[in-house]
């Protein structure tokens, strides 16, 4: 059985890889970005929750006297 000769492989991972970042690099460049982008005022409705009516206490577990 003969044996595989990877010689090669470096040199074509590196073409392959520069080829890719190359053509990236052209498909990024044809797009047409904003120069200001804005913020665009969203609002958001508000909604009543059962919990906003009444008071509500947080026990955390560091806080609980001790047993």
């Amino acid at each position: 059985m003969p044996q595989l000769d990877t010689s090669t492989w470096p040199i074509t991972i590196l073409s392959m890889i520069i080829t890719l970042f190359i053509m990236f690099q052209l498909k990024v460049s044809k797009h047409n970005f904003p120069e200001n982008p804005e913020q665009k005022l969203v609002s958001v409705p508000k909604t009543i929750t059962p919990w906003e009516k009444k008071w509500t206490k947080i026990y955390f577990p560091l806080s609980l006297p001790q047993q």
